[in-house]
């Protein structure tokens, strides 16, 4: 992602309706968990490494970019500079890697998935969210530099290659993927805009909705993913 798109991000996140609620989704993923270390992969301002910080985790923001790593040291976070497929981590050391919306950029995402073999804990989580649906490929993926969009078929054997055991899969951003596929279909860039303040309260609660109602296995727009190292 170029440097005005991470600091971009990094306005928008605190108040964004589809940040804040990736951001629930994190703390409720790791609800339960014992605190350790942590790794947040591609972490750009560091916004999801506070959400792991605020939970007790020893966490560190890992940004290939400079503009990222200066915004989440900025914010006083822990921050390494690195490639996602050659992690300055030991093996066995983490107990929870965090990789949101990483993925998709890299062009070898079997190596990165590797390298996160590598560097947990057998005991350790592996929480990845990536955009979903090739069909759903746009102007928007070409801004933020994406290489792919994937399909639950083609995460789940990214992962099993990797050494991965997948504990669940969900769908997420179900009820405006219609919405988010016509407006890619007109879109000339990134989606990372700052919204009148009663459009973004409305597709926040819509998003929230999200929370109570069984739409795991339907097309959305995002596929997240908890796995464990296979034995």
């Amino acid at each position: 992602m170029e440097g005005t798109e991470v600091r971009k991000l990094a306005a928008l996140e605190a108040r964004h309706w589809w940040y804040q609620e990736r951001r629930h989704l994190l703390a409720d993923a790791i609800r339960g968990l014992e605190p350790g270390l942590a790794i947040d992969i591609g972490a750009a301002g560091g916004g999801n490494t506070m959400v792991l910080r605020q939970a007790g985790w020893r966490a560190t923001a890992l940004e290939y970019s400079a503009d990222g790593a200066e915004v989440a040291h900025e914010r006083g976070l822990p921050v390494l500079r690195s490639d996602a497929t050659n992690l300055p981590l030991a093996d066995d050391s983490q107990d929870l890697v965090v990789a949101f919306d990483i993925l998709e950029h890299l062009e070898d995402d079997d190596a990165a998935v590797r390298e996160v073999r590598r560097v947990l804990r057998p005991t350790g989580t592996y929480l990845v969210a990536v955009p979903a649906d090739p069909r759903l490929w746009s102007a928007h993926d070409e801004a933020v530099q994406h290489v792919r969009r994937y399909t639950r078929a083609e995460l789940l054997g990214l992962l099993d290659r990797g050494g991965f055991e997948v504990d669940d899969v969900r769908s997420w951003n179900v009820l405006l993927r219609p919405v988010v596929a016509l407006r890619r279909r007109v879109s000339t860039g990134s989606d990372l805009d700052d919204l009148h303040p009663a459009v973004n309260a409305a597709l926040r609660g819509i998003i929230v909705a999200e929370r109570y109602l069984p739409l795991r296995r339907l097309p959305g727009v995002s596929l997240l993913v908890r796995a464990r190292p296979r034995g």
